[in-house]
């Protein structure tokens, strides 16, 4: 089940926990993320291809991708048994902001988005099909949990996709991980 946590920055205190769709698209909107709840039921192999999960939800890429702009869309993929599952957990663990909104749909599975707006930070756990659109700009990080599992669309205004710019704050460290 999809959920939001919002603490305040300053000191990881929790203030509130939002488990309805409606609540938690609401309070995302109201500091400006886009989440949405889309339809993930395509039939989909194990390890089926990028090419054959864009394939699946095409409509709905070839929809945003028209509504917003953007240019290009890819499919990331972790499994709990990928050998550099520890590291590229890590990558992401430190806030940082990118360029452009980062988009993305879960196909399966589930990540953990912590998104720092003013004095506070909202934790979206999103889940199998969660839409989330973190805007331009925003300080964030995300953690996929220390055993991986989750097949999520990605798109970009940018066709050679974001690049991550990190900001240097230790503020990630002083709040809860995904399931640790």
């Amino acid at each position: 089940m999809s959920q939001l946590d919002i603490y305040a920055a300053d000191d990881a205190t929790l203030e509130s926990t939002l488990t309805g769709f409606a609540d938690i698209a609401g309070a995302l909107g109201d500091v400006g993320v886009r989440f949405e709840r889309w339809s993930a039921d395509a039939p989909l192999a194990p390890g089926a291809s990028q090419e054959e999960t864009l394939a699946a939800y095409r409509a709905d890429v070839d929809r945003l991708m028209h509504e917003s702009g953007y240019q290009s869309a890819d499919v990331v993929s972790l499994t709990p048994d990928h050998p550099q599952r520890e590291a590229l957990r890590g990558k992401f663990l430190d806030e940082h902001t990118h360029g452009e909104d980062e988009i993305r749909f879960f196909v399966e599975g589930r990540g953990l988005f912590y998104l720092h707006i003013g004095d506070r930070v909202y934790a979206a756990l999103c889940e199998k099909g969660d839409l989330i659109s973190v805007p331009a700009g925003t300080p964030h990080w995300f953690d996929m949990g220390p055993r991986p599992l989750f097949t999520a669309i990605r798109l970009f205004g940018n066709p050679d996709g974001w690049i991550a710019h990190f900001t240097g704050s230790p503020i990630a460290g002083r709040f809860p991980r995904l399931d640790d």
